[in-house]
């Protein structure tokens, strides 16, 4: 079931895999809380959607990557943002519950 909350998608970072149900962009902002920038990655740059484009440039952003970064926040219409990557990693998952 997808999660309702932020803190219900927290308590799913027990497991060893994310629920199969959900979305890709939700298990891709999975892998990465659980430090798997990889596999989030591989992820988000298949998701042609303006959602895997904020997830992809979140992703460079938290790499370090600020041009790549800021590459994808523009295909997400997207302005680079100001706030923490922990924060910018909630607001992402909220956009997809």
């Amino acid at each position: 079931m997808t999660p309702k909350t932020y803190g219900e998608f927290e308590l799913n970072l027990k497991h060893k895999v994310p629920p199969e149900e959900w979305s890709d962009a939700l298990k891709s902002l999975w892998f990465d809380a659980k430090g798997d920038w990889e596999a989030s990655h591989n992820i988000a740059q298949d998701l042609h959607s303006q959602m895997g484009s904020w997830i992809h440039a979140y992703l460079h952003r938290k790499e370090g990557d600020e041009w790549n970064a800021g590459y994808w926040y523009g295909r997400a219409n997207k302005p680079f943002p100001d706030c923490s990557l922990e924060e910018e990693l909630k607001v992402l998952v909220e956009a997809n519950l």
